[in-house]
């Protein structure tokens, strides 16, 4: 064995440790699956309010399309639902911090630079740390979850539940923490006789978002009989209508219709292969090899060493120096960060592509092609659509595998509560235009090609899609991200224009990242 393949080895072997380690510890994370079902609820609600207010006949039939006879009651069986998850969780996050650090379980204190980690970085932060950065978190959850669930009790007319979730969350939660204030502000309003906190209006506006605020300082306003204010909010109510209806035609509406499109355009191309065979769109290319002048050393040095030690070892540690610097753009820090992260990943990545394979350039035919004179649009357009319905059957059997656990990427739920648009630019460029440029460039434009010198294309298809799956370090999404992978690569090999797949996995990020951000935004209204 040569020196270079003897480094090798030892690298794969700690990058395979590396893996491993990120995708068991995401095998007892939570998924966001349950938060985005939440906070479409929230928009329901608000669609909900603003229909009361206005008594508009549109508005109500749309409310019980969406949320049915009772949509209170619906809102909260969801909300328990979720609660019930949250516990479950919480429960195996304090059991494995035991078996790590049991003197975790006391601190009630932010770990450090936990609040500056937009992105996995499991190479860096010790175990410790994450779970109690997760402890943490799972517990801000639950204590949001009950202040709603109460809310929604007591409007109801179940004040004594009511009563009982919130009493229980103010003796839980730290003294003088946030939820803990805003529970007892909130068990005033709705005790009988009523008791105002001199600073109830504040506790509420800071405590709670969206609907729930809206309902909560609805009735302090009642109460105190201001009349003025409660006007003015119910007014504010009423102008957000139109944007709520229109955020939950987003995203409701706009997905199924294209999914609908994406089926029947799947049907029409398989009915084609069926009927045409070697005429049809999907055989186009399929058969037409690539002449790959280097070996499984190269394929092996490029993945090892410029994607995964590059990725997760080399960019993190230089982010995690960068850190300092970072941290003085404030509350864009994280969208900062994790734009330098992706950046140095990328550059870092492409330049040991380069160098593994300076010595064949130039290339033969078909390396590597951005032609902008070609039908990619259509390419590009066609397979989003196509991969919507098959997305959507591939995630309901793969929420019934993993039952909300297996991790979820934590951009995602960043990107859900972030309401900064310098940052949600940032983290939208990210995703839509850095993302998908290096990571076509690197799976599709270098890994499925080389594969075909070994196996057929459908092989180097479905296996360079697992690689990019796994690459993600989720269990939870190795499935729907192989699937999404396969439609990439089954568009590249019939393309052969990179900018086709790069135009696929732009709009399948950006149109998440927009649907994230509109589900988040009814939150914060």
């Amino acid at each position: 064995m040569t020196l270079k393949r003897l480094i090798l080895s030892v690298l794969t072997l700690f990058v395979a440790i590396l893996v491993g380690g990120s995708l068991w510890s995401s095998f007892q994370e939570p998924q966001i699956t349950n938060r985005l079902q939440l906070y479409q609820t929230n928009l329901l609600l608000q669609a909900t309010a603003a229909t009361e207010i206005t008594g508009e006949v549109d508005g109500a039939a749309l409310q019980k399309a969406l949320l049915g006879e009772s949509p209170l009651k619906t809102a909260l069986e969801q909300y328990q639902a979720v609660r019930k998850a949250a516990e479950a969780d919480l429960a195996k996050l304090e059991k494995r911090l035991a078996t790590v650090d049991p003197a975790a379980l006391g601190d009630s204190g932010p770990p450090p630079a936990a609040s500056s980690r937009p992105i996995p970085s499991r190479t860096v932060d010790s175990q410790a740390t994450r779970l109690t950065t997760a402890l943490q978190q799972q517990r801000s959850l639950l204590d949001q979850l009950n202040l709603s669930i109460g809310i929604l009790q007591a409007e109801q007319g179940d004040l004594t539940a009511a009563q009982q979730t919130w009493g229980k969350l103010a003796e839980s939660a730290a003294a003088g923490s946030p939820a803990a204030d805003t529970a007892r502000t909130l068990t005033g309003l709705w005790n009988e006789p009523p008791r105002i906190v001199p600073d109830a209006e504040m506790q509420l506006q800071k405590g709670l978002e969206g609907w729930f605020r809206y309902t909560a300082l609805d009735r302090l306003y009642s109460l105190q009989q201001r009349t003025e204010a409660l006007n003015a909010l119910r007014a504010d109510e009423a102008a957000i209508a139109q944007g709520t209806l229109l955020k939950l035609a987003l995203v409701g509406t706009v997905p199924v219709l294209g999914a609908i499109a994406g089926a029947g355009l799947l049907v029409f191309l398989v009915a084609q292969r069926l009927t045409q065979g070697k005429q049809s769109i999907l055989a186009l290319n399929g058969e037409v090899p690539w002449d790959v002048p280097w070996d499984w050393e190269i394929i092996w040095q490029v993945l090892i060493v410029g994607f995964f030690m590059a990725g997760q070892v080399v960019a993190p540690l230089i982010v995690g120096v960068l850190s300092p610097v970072l941290a003085a753009f404030g509350p864009r820090a994280k969208a900062v960060y994790a734009f330098t992260y992706y950046l140095l990943m990328a550059g870092s990545g492409l330049a040991v592509l380069y160098w593994s394979i300076r010595k064949w350039i130039p290339l033969p035919k078909d390396w590597f092609q951005y032609r902008g004179a070609d039908r990619w649009p259509l390419w590009g357009l066609g397979g989003y659509l196509v991969a919507l319905p098959l997305m959507i059957g591939v995630s309901l059997v793969n929420q019934h595998i993993w039952q909300g656990q297996g991790g979820s990427n934590p951009l995602l739920q960043i990107v859900l509560e972030e309401g900064d648009a310098v940052s949600l630019g940032l983290f939208l460029f990210t995703a839509a235009v850095a993302a998908p440029i290096f990571e076509e460039t690197l799976f599709r434009g270098f890994l499925l090609p080389s594969l075909t010198r070994y196996v057929p294309a459908w092989g180097a298809i479905a296996l360079s899609s697992l690689l990019f799956a796994v690459a993600h370090l989720s269990l939870s999404e190795v499935i729907p991200l192989t699937t999404l992978g396969m439609v990439l690569g089954v568009v590249y090999t019939r393309s052969r224009n990179l900018l086709a797949p790069i135009l696929l996995h732009s709009l399948w990020n950006a149109i998440t990242m927009i649907g994230l951000f509109v589900l988040g935004s009814g939150a914060r209204l």
